[in-house]
């Protein structure tokens, strides 16, 4: 039974789909960072909006007593948080789109398979033919 594991466990597809995952895993980090560090604050700037990630709209406020603690937290919907995730998404897609459009622009182009000539029956319909003239 171990050894039937370890043959699975180093097939080439099951290594390849680990470290694509790895990959995805670290480039989604790398967008999140993009996105939520660069891109939503100059969105949120250039929309007078302060930085868009934290935007919420807000259902009820927080209740605050006279010590200052908050006995009812603010029930808020969180719509930045959603505008960077599918920002997020749309930047993975779009480059997983472009890695698959260059590799089958990079696989070479099979040859066209040769015209298929006559079957046997028709050529023996061609020579019967043929023969009768």
């Amino acid at each position: 039974m171990l050894k039937e594991f370890k043959d699975f466990a180093m097939k080439g597809n099951l290594i390849d789909i680990a470290i694509g995952l790895v990959m995805a895993t670290a480039f989604g980090g790398i967008t999140s960072a993009f996105v939520d560090g660069i891109f939503m604050p100059i969105f949120g700037q250039i929309f007078q909006l302060g930085d868009l990630s934290t935007a919420k709209f807000i259902l009820s406020p927080a209740v605050v007593d006279a010590a200052g603690v908050i006995t009812t937290p603010e029930s808020a919907i969180l719509y930045g948080t959603l505008i960077g995730t599918i920002l997020n998404f749309l930047i993975v897609a779009f480059v997983m789109f472009m890695l698959i459009k260059a590799m089958n622009a990079s696989k070479k182009a099979e040859p066209a398979p040769a015209p298929a000539g006559p079957t046997q029956e028709e050529l023996l319909t061609q020579i019967r033919d043929l023969l009768k003239k």
